[in-house]
């Protein structure tokens, strides 16, 4: 089932019926289909009365009651909704007194193609972004949640988490494309299906991992092909996007589509059509486009990896996962949920988790985030006999990871009052020692026996560290 956009009609003012067709015609090519037309310009306030209205395209010279009356009347008692003057006159005059009466935009006819439809579609942006801000005020505001249930895959206690699921329910309705960040295995599939099912589309949710593709296989994985389009296409199929018609389609791995398919992806948001392989004629689509990514796509720009123009299409709203080891508070509660679901996948009794597990827990930085929790905690359990959970399969996954668990790129911070700065995994007395030693070498431009003095050792020992070194 096609869904219509926007959530609420686009009324169309003017009493020359040939105007409205070709209003509508213009309108519908360009994905824009909830639409309601009114020729008698004495309906207008009582069609405000019966329904909430998104935008207004309003014609000046009308019999029975005036553009310019209704402007007046509409500004005064529905000052949210966006009023686009569409009229024949060319005098300067009448366009000054109409932008000074509240007109969101003013256009005359013959208007072109392109400028209509850009009008339209930005009038009906203003609208969807005051509509996100006052939800996301009102939730933030009362720190709730109007549907939790749409988030009871995630488990969690963070304020910050749910500082998110507030701003997610606020653009759930919107129809532009969602970007989701965040490091491998924080759940950002999961935030990208709790978005759709608070968005209440008809369709499905549609997920597919764009990494590897090439540009042929992404095109006929997501746009399908006609028979004949290459050989061994005996028949016709359709791909992911009609699948996900009236639904979401869910990009993982974006970072990585190469060049060519984002040409294809930026055309399907900018114009919401695709060509399937081997067809000259475009097929439509309002499937809402989410797409995940661990990487930085700003910085994927610089050396050309990735679009500008797409990036910034993509990010009409961005949503970004904290690392695990960012919210620490949630992994009593992680560890619950996963200990509950490794003992019912190896029939075996939950186990009490030791209280010094959460200490040691929060000590590392969980470079694998959720994802490498759950791990531990099935491989923990996996060799579990009774009683308390042991600490030992944590201990050794910690040690055997614990240098590698620094390669997050973080940077050194100041705590408050100390001489030291610390990344967010505390390093190991030999990697502290290597460090000291590299900066006091640093810091004397070579020279040994400062470097030594300023260390408060002897030239002798710094020597034999250097040599352990293997310097």
């Amino acid at each position: 089932m096609t869904a219509l956009y926007p959530l609420h009609p686009v009324l169309m003012v003017d009493d020359e019926v040939q105007t409205l067709n070709s209003f509508e015609l213009v309108l519908r090519s360009a994905n824009i289909s909830h639409l309601l037309r009114c020729e008698d310009s004495r309906e207008v306030i009582a069609l405000f009365a019966a329904q909430e209205i998104e935008v207004m395209m309003l014609d000046l010279s009308m019999p029975h009651v005036s553009g310019e009356e209704i402007l007046s009347a509409v500004n005064r008692e529905y000052p949210e909704v966006p009023v686009i003057i569409i009229t024949g006159s060319h005098e300067v005059d009448t366009a000054v007194r109409c932008m000074k009466g509240g007109a969101f935009d003013y256009m005359v006819k013959p208007v072109e193609m392109s400028r209509l439809i850009s009008g339209v579609r930005r009038a009906i942006e203003i609208r969807e972004l005051q509509r996100e801000n006052n939800l996301l005020r009102s939730r933030v505001l009362t720190d709730t949640l109007g549907h939790p249930e749409a988030f009871s895959e995630i488990v969690t206690t963070s304020g910050v988490m749910r500082s998110i699921f507030q701003y997610v329910e606020a653009i759930s309705i919107s129809p532009q494309p969602v970007l989701i960040t965040g490091e491998t295995g924080v759940g950002k599939e999961l935030v990208a299906k709790a978005l759709y099912r608070r968005s209440g589309r008809k369709g499905e949710f549609v997920p597919v991992n764009v990494a590897g593709l090439d540009d042929n296989v992404f095109a006929d994985t997501l746009f399908g092909h006609r028979k004949g389009a290459f050989t061994g296409a005996d028949q016709a199929r359709s791909g992911l996007v009609e699948q996900a018609t009236g639904g979401t389609l869910f990009l993982d791995e974006i970072g990585d589509l190469s060049a060519a398919s984002q040409v294809k992806l930026l055309r399907l948001l900018q114009d919401g059509e695709y060509f399937p392989l081997g067809s000259d004629v475009a097929k439509r689509s309002d499937a809402r486009v989410v797409v995940a990514t661990n990487q930085d796509l700003r910085h994927l720009q610089d050396p050309g990896r990735f679009r500008k123009d797409l990036y910034y299409r993509l990010c009409a709203h961005h949503v970004h996962i904290p690392p695990l080891r960012e919210r620490c508070e949630d992994l009593p509660a992680l560890v619950d949920y996963f200990l509950e679901r490794a003992s019912e996948a190896l029939g075996k009794k939950k186990p009490t988790p030791p209280s010094e597990l959460f200490t040691l827990l929060a000590t590392y930085s969980f470079p694998g985030n959720v994802r490498e929790l759950q791990s531990m905690i099935f491989d923990a359990l996996s060799s579990h006999r009774s009683g308390k959970l042991s600490l030992g399969v944590f201990k050794v996954h910690l040690q055997k990871n614990h240098t590698a668990s620094g390669s997050h790129g973080e940077t050194f911070r100041p705590a408050e009052g100390a001489l030291l700065s610390f990344c967010d995994r505390l390093p190991t007395l030999k990697e502290g020692e290597r460090l000291l030693v590299s900066e006091a070498l640093r810091r004397a431009k070579g020279n040994q026996a400062i470097a030594a003095l300023t260390l408060g050792i002897s030239r002798q020992a710094l020597n034999k560290r250097l040599k352990q070194r293997g310097k």
